[in-house]
């Protein structure tokens, strides 16, 4: 019978040997021969059950980025150098639970929305002390429509395997989103008894905020990653029936680990 300390020991050895694979992989490849650099990871992320929500709960966090990319004869995007200036880009996903009206008794008599997937592309730049990014992503779902997401950050690297951003961001989605969300159809109001009032909900700025990373490098290439966040509602978002009864206010933590892969692909 597996004991919970022969488990961890499993585990710690098996994650030891894949950290081990990988990096004799990266070794192979030269700085001269890299054509594509990529970084993959997971974590989780401590979130609002959906937009709006006082309620929290643990959703998965995947970190997917490319930081370079060459085609032979083409154009080159990006930098080898990691603490140069320069572009960077990579898919963009955000995940949202549910809306469940039986968690919530503020909502009765409202529809329940599904849970919603986003997956777009985002893109930054960065100086030595300074980036700004952006996303864009198509929800699809419970909620439909287009989410995008704009920052700018500080950077500081107090030793050089630790990177530090800060930053304020906001965020802006199409009506069909908004609706989806914050809106309440007269159907839906009738079925509240009229307690919740009906609510059109027009497409522009969501959420306006300030967010902050720490990025650190405990071996070659392999990475620890936090972010944590605060976020107000704005717009037909805030003003929201549906806000109004939960929270303005959103927070989000994260804690994951990546590995960054250098690849000889041309």
């Amino acid at each position: 019978m597996w004991t919970r300390t022969g488990i961890a020991t499993l585990f710690c050895g098996l994650l030891s040997t894949a950290v081990g694979a990988a990096d004799n992989l990266e070794a192979q490849v030269s700085q001269s021969d890299i054509d594509i650099i990529i970084e993959l990871g997971f974590g989780g992320k401590w979130q609002p059950e959906y937009e709006g929500s006082d309620d929290y709960e643990l959703s998965p966090w995947p970190t997917i980025g490319i930081g370079y990319v060459a085609l032979p004869g083409l154009f080159t995007i990006g930098t080898v150098e990691p603490d140069r200036a320069g572009l960077s880009f990579g898919p963009a996903f955000n995940y949202i639970s549910e809306r469940n009206l039986d968690d919530d008794p503020d909502l009765f008599g409202l529809d329940e929305v599904d849970s919603t997937f986003e997956a777009g592309i985002g893109a930054r730049y960065q100086w030595t002390h300074a980036e700004v990014w952006g996303e864009v992503r198509y929800a699809f779902g419970g909620a439909e429509g287009f989410v995008g997401e704009f920052g700018a950050n500080a950077v500081v690297r107090p030793v050089p395997e630790l990177e530090l951003k800060l930053g304020p961001f906001a965020s802006a989605a199409s009506g069909d989103y908004m609706q989806s969300y914050f809106g309440v159809s007269p159907e839906e109001a009738a079925n509240t008894g009229f307690r919740v009032a009906p609510y059109d909900a027009d497409g522009g700025f969501k959420t306006a905020g300030l967010k902050g990373s720490a990025r650190y490098e405990f071996r070659p290439t392999w990475f620890l990653n936090g972010e944590a966040s605060y976020s107000k509602l704005i717009g037909d978002a805030g003003d929201s029936p549906i806000v109004e009864a939960g929270d303005e206010d959103q927070f989000t933590l994260g804690l994951g680990i990546s590995k960054k892969f250098s690849l000889d692909v041309f």
